[in-house]
């Protein structure tokens, strides 16, 4: 019971774990798309940035999970 908590522990450090976090912060692009279209439907240059913005932040989330993806190589937790 106890290998198996610590694997699950051990799940956010793991490949299987940070492409999982990839995709939920990918995901997130889908909001960040529909604030666009609304901003440009409404004119609005206020909500426009703060797509942008948003967008910055989950371009900047996946270049850093990309970088743990590599790191981890083959020592993969999960793996043994």
């Amino acid at each position: 019971m106890s290998n198996a908590i610590s694997k699950a522990k051990g799940f956010k450090k793991s490949k299987s774990g940070t492409y999982l976090s990839m995709a939920t912060t990918a995901f997130g692009a889908l909001s960040v798309a529909k604030q666009v279209k609304r901003a440009r439907t409404e004119q609005d240059t206020l909500r426009l940035v703060d797509a942008a913005i948003s967008a910055a932040a989950i371009v900047t989330g996946l270049a850093i999970l990309y970088r743990e993806l590599k790191r981890l190589g083959d020592d993969d937790v999960l793996l043994g």
